[in-house]
């Protein structure tokens, strides 16, 4: 059950048990109240939103990946056939 909490007040989810309580105590089988159940579980445990946060987080990490190897393939075919200086001899007027 779903009383009191730390400091004397409600829980944060006590809303959610007097809901699925009161439906529970007004029908006569239990599956009516899915719903209100998973409400209440949903406050106690975050499984759902635990879940959608994994996978934003395995998205965002996608799509960094795939924008990183777009924009090194964009680099590469800029650097193609020009050739690498050091920069221990200073450039002449030609090579510019």
């Amino acid at each position: 059950m779903s009383g009191f909490s730390f400091t004397g007040g409600p829980s944060r989810c006590n809303p959610y048990w007097q809901e699925f309580a009161k439906c529970y105590s007004k029908v006569s089988h239990p599956s009516q109240c899915a719903n209100q159940r998973d409400d209440y579980l949903e406050c106690l445990h975050h499984k759902k939103e635990k879940a959608r946060l994994a996978a934003i987080q395995t998205e965002l990490q996608n799509r960094t990946l795939e924008d990183l190897q777009e924009y090194k393939k964009k680099l590469d075919a800029q650097v193609e056939g020009v050739p690498v200086r050091v920069g221990l001899i200073p450039p002449t007027d030609e090579a510019k």
